[in-house]
């Protein structure tokens, strides 16, 4: 039997695309996935609150925004619930999960005038694990693909609620400091997801030299597991984007 030269180059083409496919590692962050336990819980009261209808400003994330009901309490109940504020952090989600639940309920019926949006500090600093949810899988996941699931975010928000504005908060410092190699990743996924910005619906803000002392650290007196805010972090949050939360839901 007789190839011509078109179709044995065809041919080579397609085994190479299957090839690459093959190679190509699986991206968790843009793959939507729930957690078990309480965390559905969880979900489901935040689908409570969405079918309300009531929230102006919604603070979406992981732990680090759930402790807004914990370690910020006092502070949430001074700047942000007279505000019609509504909390939609879980602690410990990834990219994954928060797209999970803007596709099971999260925010139907709900249209605030702004969500404030960090998440990503999981996704790179599970790297390793093996989460309940990936049946024994070994979870990897690099800075690019970190700023895929926030991209992956922002367009599913921008679809759902196509008038409400974005304020996109770099992923907070982690570790002592600037030789840290998660709060490394971190930068790096910081650097790319600031580029959604758009100016006007979507904005970017970057306050993690609030936390930091001059020469780079971070004080356990701040963020006293080098990852978590205290009471006084959650101050230091507030001061450093009220402002922009106030133009923003003009």
């Amino acid at each position: 039997m007789k190839y011509s030269l078109l179709s044995l180059l065809a041919a080579s083409l397609a085994l190479s695309v299957v090839g690459f496919a093959q190679e190509t590692p699986k991206n968790y962050a843009v793959s939507p996935v729930p957690r078990d336990g309480g965390w559905m819980k969880q979900h489901e009261s935040f689908n409570a609150i969405s079918k309300q209808g009531e929230a102006q400003l919604v603070f979406l994330g992981d732990s680090i925004t759930a402790g807004w009901g914990g370690r910020g309490k006092e502070e949430w109940t001074k700047s942000w619930a007279p505000q019609k504020a509504a909390n939609f952090g879980i602690g410990g989600d990834r990219t994954e999960h928060v797209l999970w639940r803007l596709e099971n309920g999260n925010f139907d019926g709900l249209k605030p005038k702004l969500v404030v949006l960090m998440i990503g500090t999981n996704n790179t600093g599970h790297v390793g694990s093996k989460p309940k949810e990936l049946n024994g899988e070994v979870y990897q996941c690099t800075p690019p693909q970190t700023i895929e699931g926030v991209k992956a975010i922002l367009d599913h928000l921008q679809k759902k609620m196509p008038e409400t504005k974005i304020l996109v908060l770099g992923i907070f410092p982690r570790g002592a400091n600037g030789q840290d190699a998660k709060r490394q990743q971190n930068e790096v996924v910081n650097a790319g997801i600031a580029k959604f910005a758009d100016g006007s619906k979507i904005q970017y803000l970057d306050i993690g030299k609030a936390f930091l002392e001059p020469d780079g650290t971070l004080s356990k007196e701040i963020m006293p597991d080098l990852l978590h805010p205290n009471a006084k972090g959650y101050e230091i949050w507030t001061a450093a984007i009220k402002d922009k939360v106030a133009e923003m839901m003009k």
